[in-house]
């Protein structure tokens, strides 16, 4: 496949990268609901499928594109897409739907979610940073990744322990509102594994051909894979999101936009990048750290609009849209 794309026609690569992210969006698509059945099938109740599986689920076309790009040896398409999936998710994704109607901020995501996705950001960084294998170079090498992975679990735990606390202190209140508010499909077994081997290699495959299609065409327009990897790649990669979000927010359902945003931020810290620096080394760059900084920043932005008034304004949504902007010319300039 790598062959036929490098030699094919330009127009027929930006067709086959849409067609790779497709892949990717309706294989997770598929991937979670069949998951998400077989987990009710075994009882497990909806508060801990959402939180995991679900969550889970609009990380995994990050996952599928950082995974394959790591394993390719493309490593700087690896953390220019999770980390440009994050930024995307909290200026553009958020940005847009407090344009529309302006987005609720629980307390839970003042004090705990967006606290915690700026510690994951910097963990990134100290780690990429503190592996040096030499004078010149950054790693994020397979102990790292392994870190990552454990404050992930840890991270997971957490979460999940909290809402089955909460949810049992409500009790019966709780219970009743979960049967009505629930919306995992269950499908019969064979479906179910259809689903899930199904979507698992349409995962795999659209994370192939969107890694060697942006290859392709960061090399013909002398475009860096850092700059595919912060644009074209992880607004892709962010499309679930930013649809989702969007018709929430046509809906006036956007109660938990913010925090499904920042929540995904962590996962994509956390659970992408290291299953990808635990199968392969990633190379880190000076951008890469410009790249964190610039997001942690934008995440204190964020903080700031949520805490003052517990919501964030059409006004602040659009400034928050203007700044991404800003951000883009900065990176497709520098």
């Amino acid at each position: 496949m790598d062959q036929f794309i490098a030699n094919t026609n330009i127009v027929l690569v930006i067709v086959l990268l849409v067609l790779g992210f497709v892949f990717l969006i309706k294989g997770a698509d598929f991937f979670v609901e069949g998951s998400s059945s077989v987990a009710k099938r075994f009882h497990v109740p909806s508060i801990i499928i959402g939180l995991t599986v679900v969550a889970m689920g609009t990380s995994l076309p990050e996952t599928a594109v950082s995974v394959t790009a790591s394993l390719v040896n493309n490593n700087t398409l690896a953390i220019s897409n999770a980390v440009g999936s994050n930024i995307f998710n909290i200026m553009v994704v958020i940005g847009v739907c407090a344009i529309l109607t302006p987005v609720a901020v629980s307390r839970q995501t003042i004090v705990q979610d967006i606290p915690v996705s700026a510690i994951c950001a910097i963990i990134l960084a100290a780690l990429g940073m503190l592996g040096i294998a030499d004078a010149t170079n950054m790693t994020l090498g397979h102990l790292d990744g392994a870190i990552m992975l454990i404050v992930f679990a840890i991270y997971l735990f957490v979460l999940v322990r909290t809402a089955m606390k909460s949810a049992k202190s409500r009790g019966a209140e709780a219970k009743e509102e979960e049967l009505k508010e629930d919306e995992v499909k269950v499908i019969s077994v064979p479906l179910s594994l259809l689903f899930i081997i199904g979507g698992a290699a349409a995962i795999a495959f659209g994370g192939k051909l969107t890694v060697s299609t942006a290859s392709r065409i960061a090399s013909d327009l002398g475009m860096s894979q850092t700059l595919i990897g912060l644009t074209i790649v992880s607004i892709g990669t962010s499309l679930p999101e930013l649809v989702t979000s969007v018709v929430a927010a046509r809906k006036n359902e956007v109660d938990m936009a913010l925090g499904n945003a920042v929540g995904s931020n962590i996962f994509n810290i956390l659970m992408v990048l290291g299953i990808a620096s635990v199968l392969s080394p990633i190379n880190f760059i000076t951008e890469n750290i410009i790249d964190i900084v610039v997001l942690l920043v934008f995440t204190l932005v964020v903080w700031l609009f949520g805490a003052t008034k517990k919501s964030i304004a059409r006004v602040e949504g659009l400034i928050m849209v203007l700044l991404y902007v800003a951000y883009a010319v900065y990176i497709c300039i520098r």
